[in-house]
């Protein structure tokens, strides 16, 4: 039977979302902003990107956080060029169909599925590491379910693409679980089985300590910070304490892995010889603090301007939610009626 989707046979259809509860940083940019936006110039894709802000309020309860988040992060994607007229730019809570998807497929969903779920295991671990009588304490039903959630994401608009990291993939294979359940139950093809799209040339970051840049580690360089707050925060990041003219290894350097990320071919192969011949840390973080805001110096003006700009990032949106709804929608009246719902004449 067809689906709700009018989706060419010969593209693919890419879905990403960002949740909304901070700023954007580096990592976030090299990780996952920047080959969304080269992925949705390409003509072989249809490009679905949402701010997923119904997610947010899984971990955070602190509206004027989420609001700003959102705003940033819509305002950061626009300034990198992200073209809205070939790609849907959503915020997620703006499509009520995709909550009302998200009960049907937890009415077909298996508790067990989600008792497996990694980021419910991890909670009750903590819980009983810390000799809690409850194993479920501090857990809302939003931290449990929300892989459902991110399956109704991601049926919604039946995409066959999901760029995650390795971390995210058990979150893919529940959502083609879940579809799989769905199109039993109700004798109907109505999803399409998603796949991860692991990009391994796709950059992590190491954050100001040397791990994982994140927000949980407020170790964060964020993505637009002025000229002179971005070289300070570049000069803080950790290194040994080897002195110029020595030697330095390229291999797990903070330093490096951004230049790296930032850098041509040539720009990095220039570095790791003078990585050889012993170029300083003071030298190297002033080289880094030129490279990357020489790339997002223009983007940083055009957020700028966008953040001062609200009304024309929020009729964007709208026009978003419209483009995305036009999707949703009619495979939504397909559901309803597929369990029984819609009108009795």
């Amino acid at each position: 039977m067809d689906t709700t989707t009018t989706q060419s046979a010969e593209k693919r259809r890419v879905l990403t979302g960002i949740t909304t509860t901070g700023t954007p940083h580096l990592g976030n940019y090299v990780g996952a902003i920047r080959p969304a936006i080269e992925a949705s110039r390409d003509a072989n894709n249809e490009s679905f990107y949402f701010l997923a802000d119904l997610h947010a309020l899984i971990k955070c309860h602190e509206p004027q956080r989420v609001q700003e988040s959102r705003r940033e992060i819509a305002a950061t994607w626009l300034a990198l060029g992200l073209d809205t007229d070939n790609a849907v730019f959503y915020r997620q809570s703006d499509v009520p169909e995709i909550t009302e998807l998200t009960w049907l497929l937890t009415c077909v969903c298996a508790k067990g599925l989600m008792n497996r779920a990694h980021a419910y295991k991890a909670a009750v671990q903590e819980n009983e590491a810390d000799s809690s009588a409850d194993p479920d304490k501090g857990i809302t039903m939003g931290l449990f379910s929300y892989p459902i959630l991110m399956a109704a994401d991601i049926l919604m608009f039946n995409a066959t693409d999901v760029p995650v990291g390795r971390d995210q993939i058990q979150h893919i294979e529940m959502a083609r679980d879940v579809a799989q359940r769905f199109n039993h139950i109700y004798q109907g093809q109505f999803f399409k089985l998603p796949e991860a799209r692991i990009e391994e040339s796709v950059a992590v970051l190491n954050g100001l300590d040397g791990r994982k840049m994140s927000k949980s580690y407020n170790n964060t360089i964020p993505l637009f910070e002025p000229e002179k707050k971005l070289l300070k925060l570049i000069r803080k990041i950790k290194t040994n304490s080897l002195e110029p003219g020595e030697p330095k290894e390229t291999e797990g350097c903070t330093l490096f892995q951004i230049w790296q990320a930032f850098a041509d071919e040539g720009q990095v192969a220039d570095m790791r010889l003078r990585y050889e011949n012993g170029i300083g840390w003071g030298e190297m973080k002033n080289e880094l603090f030129e490279l990357v805001n020489s790339q997002i110096q223009a983007p940083r003006a055009r957020y700028v301007e966008l953040m001062n700009d609200m009304g024309y990032v929020e009729e964007v949106m709208k026009k978003g939610a419209e483009k995305a709804r036009d999707h949703a929608s009619p495979l939504m009246a397909q559901l309803r009626k597929a369990v029984g719902f819609g009108a009795f004449v």
